[in-house]
């Protein structure tokens, strides 16, 4: 399934003259239960755009064309293998309105404020969904971010955002999806990914005890060779996210197979990996990710879960 330019166009002319139509879509649609049968999850990941992630590699626009975005979200979310999507409102609504998120898990996006680049980029404020609207429009759960660089007095505000949130979520009955990352400052003072597995294990442990419960917490966290001491910090449900492409897709698909013998390993949140492969194939991709994280599931394509 592809998004003709028809639909595509109509979806721009129900902005004008139809605005409520993009709402009534999401509230309406069909749901699903978070865990399904089995309990493992591949959900695709397309809120970069709200913090100002277009480039790709080389290329500073590759994700800025909304067309080729939703071209590839609907053609993934056609698709029985994924269970749905993580986005912005923005992005959901137009899901919705195209008809591609019935039975599919919607989660909202929530702490966008740390814009790419910015000087405040590690102050993560909310400035997508709040907890009200995430249940209002009747999502199946927000995700939050938080990036712990012990030198950025903006992280402590951001820790407190998060807690609340995942409190408020917890009280709702909603999936409370963290994603918790270790961050220090390069010499130019530029914000970057501490990949350490200590650390990483650090802020894991520190995201595990946010909020008055963790009932209904998940943690969206990067795959690791040393994924049995990660998920071992912790009893609640891990998802695996893929970061950038490499040149050798083969190794974070290796990688989240392997993970998956953890036994709180659930699955994955791929954005770029499955969105944007270098091959250009995001079909090919989901099939990949799927086969790691449900082994033993038919890798067909047609139809819908």
């Amino acid at each position: 399934m592809t998004l003709g330019r028809t639909p595509y166009e109509a979806l721009m002319e129900a902005r004008i003259f139809d605005p409520q139509s993009l709402v009534d879509a999401l509230v309406s649609r069909r749901r699903r239960t978070i865990a399904g049968s089995d309990g493992r999850l591949v959900i695709v990941a397309a809120d970069h755009t709200a913090r100002g992630k277009i480039s790709l590699g080389s290329d500073p626009l590759a994700m800025a064309d909304r067309y080729t975005l939703l071209d590839r979200l609907v053609r993934c979310l056609a698709m029985p293998q994924v269970d749905g999507v993580l986005a912005s409102a923005d992005v959901l609504e137009e899901l919705a309105w195209l008809g591609a998120l019935d039975g599919k898990l919607a989660i909202g996006t929530m702490n966008r404020g740390g814009i790419l680049g910015a000087t405040w980029e590690l102050d993560d404020r909310l400035t997508a969904y709040d907890t009200d609207h995430i249940e209002s429009m009747g999502l199946d759960g927000g995700k939050t971010l938080i990036r712990i660089d012990y030198a950025d007095s903006s992280v402590a505000r951001t820790l407190e955002t998060v807690a609340r949130l995942t409190t408020e979520l917890a009280d709702r009955r909603l999936m409370a999806m963290i994603e918790p990352l270790p961050y220090t400052k390069d010499g130019n003072g530029k914000a970057v990914l501490d990949t350490s597995d200590e650390a990483l294990i650090k802020v894991v442990a520190i995201a595990t005890g946010l909020g008055a419960s963790s009932a209904y917490s998940w943690l969206k966290i990067p795959a690791s060779s040393r994924m049995s001491e990660i998920a071992g910090a912790t009893t609640l449900p891990i998802l695996m996210l893929g970061g950038e492409p490499s040149e050798n897709p083969d190794d974070i698909f290796a990688l989240w197979k392997e993970s998956m013998s953890e036994p709180n390993v659930r699955g994955v949140v791929a954005g770029r990996t499955v969105l944007y492969p270098n091959d250009a194939d995001p079909e090919g991709a989901v099939l990949r990710a799927a086969a790691a994280v449900r082994p033993d599931t038919p890798t067909e394509t047609k139809g819908s879960s």
